[in-house]
């Protein structure tokens, strides 16, 4: 008789629902802000009027990345059930897909009504969002487990970094620096390549 795994949950792995309960509600508040594009009127979404579906999308699915991404670090579950890990694997694989392939869009579009500079740090950053997952999965399926690992953990800092970049750009501190068309484009730089950097730095150790 085929005896049923059971996932024994300790003190200790309450830190990894903290996480990503507190991941999940700096995700949920900061895509709140975007609420007023559901109202789907010219007024409310601007220039992205033309491309409201494919925003809507990058918005959502980019959400999804977000809180899928971080349960795939947790090394109980994957423990646990392969075929779970997999199957959130994937998920998180076509968020990203999703949301990544209208950020492209946007990137190509809309975003060159604020000016080159930002059009062209959204169009690094996607590519490199785009790349780092690709290759994740390609280490997944050539089964290389611990590359697959590192590049996860690349992919999901890339994904991370649009709430990231959100975030400071809200702060009274950062808006009394410049305008939004003078300051997003480096901190789109910022929210990627120096969490890049730093995780490096700590591999190497």
């Amino acid at each position: 008789m085929q005896t049923t795994k059971q996932l024994n949950l300790k003190i200790a792995d309450i830190i990894p629902f903290l996480v990503w309960a507190l991941v999940f509600f700096t995700t949920w508040t900061f895509m709140h802000g975007a609420d007023h594009f559901l109202e789907m009127t010219p007024a409310a979404l601007g220039k992205y009027y033309n491309f409201k579906w494919i925003l809507i999308a990058h918005i959502t699915a980019g959400g999804g990345s977000i809180v899928l991404g971080l349960i795939q670090f947790w090394k109980k579950l994957r423990t646990y059930s392969w075929k779970l890990h997999r199957l959130i694997g994937f998920l998180y694989l076509a968020a990203v897909l999703v949301s990544s392939f209208c950020a492209v869009i946007l990137a190509l579009t809309t975003a060159y009504e604020v000016n080159i500079p930002y059009a062209f740090s959204l169009q690094v950053w996607v590519s490199v969002w785009i790349s780092s997952t690709a290759i994740a999965y390609y280490f997944a399926i050539k089964r290389k487990f611990k590359l697959h690992q590192e590049w996860m953990i690349r992919s999901y800092i890339v994904t991370l970094a649009f709430v990231l970049s959100g975030l400071i750009l809200k702060t009274p501190f950062i808006q009394n620096l410049g305008t939004f068309e003078e300051l997003s484009p480096s901190l789109f730089w910022f929210g990627w390549a120096v969490p890049l950097y730093i995780y490096e730095l700590i591999k190497s150790k």
